[in-house]
């Protein structure tokens, strides 16, 4: 039986507290008591049934006083009870009791009411007696003409499971259900007959279908989707079929049901490669992202686009409806975006690329002032990043994109900002065409910009690329008005007083008193509590950073002016001009040291800004050619150095990405003739359905690793001692958000266990569904129970219980096994992810859970360590290679990876050979890990700890 044909049961639950009632009680509720007690009394009788009892005693009475009623409740939990109740005597043989049963059904067969006949109806598919189905016989046939289709449609359910487990009882039901849908009009009805037809009777199925192949788009959804199946299933098995029904594929991609669209559209490409197939497929992919409102549908949509575009014939096609793609844009959710951008941007070409350009920057400018959404400057950066990457990769695009992306430098939001400066220094270094238009862009929005972050990098770029007179000369004029009046300390003074004396009617004689022969100022403090807030918010931008206390700027400043004036020097040949322009950079360093001294800033000046601000004074005043060529030109040589390694690495990831994807074929490889081929040989002849069907139910089928330490065994953790009266296993199977143990139970003596029951308890984020029921065990027999758990976080989960169970025979009391732990892996959850090293710091700033690992290992090689976490963490490494290729007898990585609750953990390893101690010497050092909660941080922690020593083979 396949895994879509396994039985369902009803199960019911029962309160634990409630005492178990006795047969006698029960008998005479049944006997005596009217419809309610009846009702309770026959509950009751169910769940003990359920939990193992036997009760045949009952089995007369229930007969005689409760078969019989006519009420509707009586009815439903009377279906329950037939299902689940032993039918058999021991040796096999039908009961005499089970005769009055099935002439009681023969009648509700054919009762008036269709709810009642449609119940036993849906009952009769659950039974597994033919001796019981055979009387019923002509009752269900005659169901099929019933007026009501709830008993219509149950009746071609109830033929086609006794057809399929009973084929004598009814052999023309292939024929009977084929009549009765070229006459039916119900479309649920039809479903279910189709449904039968085509695991009964394919050819019957497709001749029905070739008769109304036109009018499949008049059909209701259910059928159409049944219809898409049948003939996914027939192409498949027989692909000399394809050009009868593909047409009708073509027409369902044209229905009104996003289901049947979505399946058509997946199984058309699976029938046909041709690029009209596959262009009509990403249309109606495309439509149902955009039309369909649920953001679920709209990401398994996305990556279905994203698997077509992954074939590389396929990619020609949805490089021509990258524009389609980008409508799916006006969904506000962040996660969907970011999926769509990175699909356009990998299915950019020279072709598209300028009307891609055009919408994202149609989507940048409909972003500025947008503050109802929280995600907007999230989406914000994305698109300054597919700019960014569209513009590394044709050059000619960034011309158009630099002008609207600098507007975003004056931006309230840093992270956005920080992403087109970094985009800008990339651009003004690779296209010497545009440093005119970049530079003379950056002096405009240059006084506009409110992040001291991005400030200081805009002044980097201005002073590293500004080679005309006139430019050095803006740059100068925009520092000085930014800076304000100078000197700072004087005129902030000078500020203070004028300002007090309206207000508090002070003399400027007692003011100036408290002025130190240092130039500080005295008493700040009680000045400044009556200093009006809003003259802080006049300030330059550049004197409010300073006067805040950050004087990191100021030596980015520096060194800033010292370049231009040293330029400044090589292209004015005029002394006098020359000695001006020093003179006034070093008036501006000056009065900055001066202001850093006093106590006027909220934070003094730091010994390091101190010392480089005194370099770049001294640099000025010796104008020495040496400092001259480490200023301005071995700056830049750096930073091309840097964008030059990145590049490359980008190339790299590509390279193996399109060699990934690429599908080689050896010389010696075998050619597969389709019509040759055995049908288990044929790796694409998968059945999607039945695929589908499989993971939705956890069963997917993984390819097992080569190695066999690798199988399933590995799993099987052992619960009690091979000494215990009953020995337990059990393999654990993670299933994405649950887990299902499989335990097994053998019975090791020589009596029968009665009530053996699995009790299981959780510790950590691990919920036990449902509770295992209890079952009897023969001597030395064995079962398998399975448990399942949901898990809610990455956290390492314990589970533990024991077995408890009765002798039979035995007055004493129940007996107990204690089991093992298991502990469950966390590493079950956690996949390798990356990302840019801007949010890899901000995250490590944020995330307030850290958990510090000593090194303690026998490896002796600092990469060999490195390998070896990387692949016992699941994690990522995000620093380069090139950055940890050589030796130094030290290392430094940064490793990231997140969990499927999508959980971030970081990692940063920190570890030294110690040379003194000699070559054996092990490897030192630490690992730090952050994550926002307690117990992802906890469980890498001692997942490393775990896994440090490497395992002798």
């Amino acid at each position: 039986m396949t895994a879509a044909e396994n039985v369902c049961y009803t199960l019911i639950n029962v309160p634990m507290d409630s005492e178990p009632p006795s047969e006698i009680s029960l008998k005479n509720d049944l006997e005596k008591g009217d419809v309610k007690l009846k009702t309770e009394a026959l509950k009751k009788v169910i769940i003990m049934i359920l939990n193992g009892e036997k009760l045949p005693g009952l089995l007369m009475t229930i007969i005689r006083f409760v078969l019989p009623l006519q009420d509707h409740t009586i009815k439903k939990l009377l279906l329950v009870f037939w299902e689940i109740v032993p039918k058999t005597t021991p040796d096999g043989r039908l009961l005499q009791e089970m005769i009055l049963v099935c002439d009681a059904y023969r009648k509700d067969l054919q009762h008036p009411n269709e709810f009642i006949r449609g119940s036993t109806l849906r009952f009769l598919c659950k039974l597994k007696e033919a001796e019981l189905l055979e009387p019923l016989m002509p009752a269900i046939r005659a169901c099929l003409e019933h007026r009501h289709s709830y008993v219509r449609r149950n009746a071609v359910l109830a033929i086609y499971t006794i057809y399929r487990n009973f084929e004598h009882l009814i052999p023309d039901a292939p024929e009977l259900i084929h009549d009765f849908l070229v006459n039916e009009k119900d479309a649920s009805c039809k479903r279910n007959a189709f449904m039968m037809l085509i695991h009964a009777d394919q050819d019957r199925a497709l001749d029905y279908l070739s008769t109304c192949i036109d009018q499949v788009q008049t059909f209701g959804d259910i059928l159409q989707l049944v219809i898409v199946e049948l003939i996914y299933k027939v192409c498949h098995a027989n692909p000399s079929e394809r050009a009868r029904f593909i047409r009708c594929i073509y027409n369902l991609l044209q229905s009104s049901s996003p289901a049947v669209k979505y399946e058509a559209a997946g199984t058309l490409v699976t029938l046909s490669s041709a690029p009209t197939a596959i262009k009509a497929a990403a249309q109606c992919y495309i439509d149902l992202i955009i039309k369909e409102s649920d953001n679920n549908v709209k990401l398994i949509v996305l990556d279905r686009l994203v698997e077509l575009k992954e074939h590389p014939s396929h990619e020609r096609v949805l490089q021509d409806l990258v524009m389609d793609i980008l409508r799916v844009l006006s969904t506000p959710d962040l996660e969907v975006r970011k999926k769509t951008l990175q699909l356009a941007l990998d299915l950019v070409s020279s072709r598209n690329v300028e009307e891609l350009v055009i919408v994202l920057k149609k989507e940048v400018i409909k972003t500025n002032n947008v503050t109802e959404h929280e995600d907007t400057d999230k989406y914000r950066q994305l698109l300054v990043r597919t700019l960014h990457s569209c513009s590394v990769r044709f050059p000619d695009m960034a011309a158009n994109v630099i002008p609207v992306l600098m507007e975003f430098l004056s931006d309230n939001n840093e992270a956005a900002a920080a992403d087109v400066l970094e985009f800008v220094r990339e651009a003004i270094q690779r296209f010497d065409n545009l440093r005119p238009l970049i530079v003379e862009k950056m002096l405009e929005v240059f006084h506009a910009i409110k992040s001291v972050k991005i400030y200081r990098g805009a002044l980097w770029i201005l002073g590293e690329y500004c080679s005309t007179k006139e430019d050095i000369q803006s740059v100068m004029t925009e520092v000085r008005r930014s800076l304000g009046e100078i000197p700072i300390v004087e005129s902030e003074i000078k500020k203070e007083a004028g300002e007090l004396k309206p207000e508090e009617e002070v003399s400027v004689g007692p003011v100036q008193k408290l002025v130190t022969e240092m130039g500080t100022y005295a008493t700040q403090s009680a000045l400044s509590s009556s200093r009006p807030a809003k003259k802080e918010e006049d300030r330059p931008p550049l004197r409010g950073f300073l006067l805040d206390g950050d004087f990191f700027v100021a030596a980015s400043l520096a060194t800033t002016l010292t370049k231009i004036a040293l330029r400044y020097v090589s292209l004015v040949q005029e002394k006098k001009k020359q000695n001006s322009f020093i003179a006034e950079a070093m008036l501006l360093m000056a009065t900055i040291l001066h202001l850093g001294k006093s106590s006027l800033p909220k934070k003094p000046i730091t010994d390091d800004d101190v010392d480089r601000i005194s370099l770049c004074l001294k640099v000025l005043s010796e104008c020495s050619p040496l400092m001259n060529d480490i200023f301005n030109k071995e700056c830049r040589q750096s930073l091309s150095h840097m964008l030059s390694a990145k590049l490359e690495e980008e190339k790299l990831s590509q390279k193996k990405e399109s060699e990934k994807r690429n599908v080689t074929v050896q010389p010696d490889d075998p050619i597969s003739f389709m019509q040759l081929t055995a049908k288990n040989e044929m790796s694409s002849k998968e059945d999607q359905f039945q695929l589908s069907l499989l993971a939705a139910m956890g069963n997917t089928q993984r390819k097992e690793a080569a190695d066999p330490l690798a199988s399933k065994l590995n799993k099987v953790t052992q619960l009690t001692g091979f000494s215990d009266p009953v020995y337990a296993e059990a393999y654990v199977h993670v299933n994405q958000y649950d887990i299902v143990l499989d335990v097994l139970v053998v019975n090791q003596t020589s009596d029968t266990l009665q009530n053996c029951t699995l009790e299981l308890a959780t510790l950590g984020d691990l919920k036990l569904v449902e509770k295992p029921s209890p079952l009897t065990l023969a001597p030395h027999d064995f079962a398998n129970i399975k448990a399942n758990v949901k898990v809610a976080s990455t956290e390492n989960g314990i589970i533990f219980g024991n077995i408890v169970y009765d002798v039979s025979g035995a007055a004493s009391d129940r007996n107990c096994v204690v089991l093992s732990d298991i502990h469950i892996d966390i590493m079950d959850y956690i996949q390798p992810a990356s990302c840019t090293d801007a949010e890899f710091r901000q995250m490590w700033a944020e995330f307030e859970w850290e958990n510090k690992v000593t090194v303690n290992t026998n490896i002796i090689d600092l990469n060999e360590y490195l390998q070896h976490i990387l692949k016992s963490t699941n994690m990522k490494c995000l620093t380069p290679e090139k950055a940890l290729s050589g030796y130094c007898g030290f290392m430094a990585a940064n490793l990231y990876a997140r969990s499927i609750f999508g959980e971030d953990a970081l990692a940063n390893v920190s570890i030294e050979k110690p040379i003194h101690l000699g070559p054996e010497a092990p490897v030192t050092g630490h690992i730090r890990i952050r994550a926002k909660s307690q117990g992802m941080a906890l469980s890498l922690g001692d997942k490393i700890n775990l896994s440090q020593k490497k395992s002798s083979l």
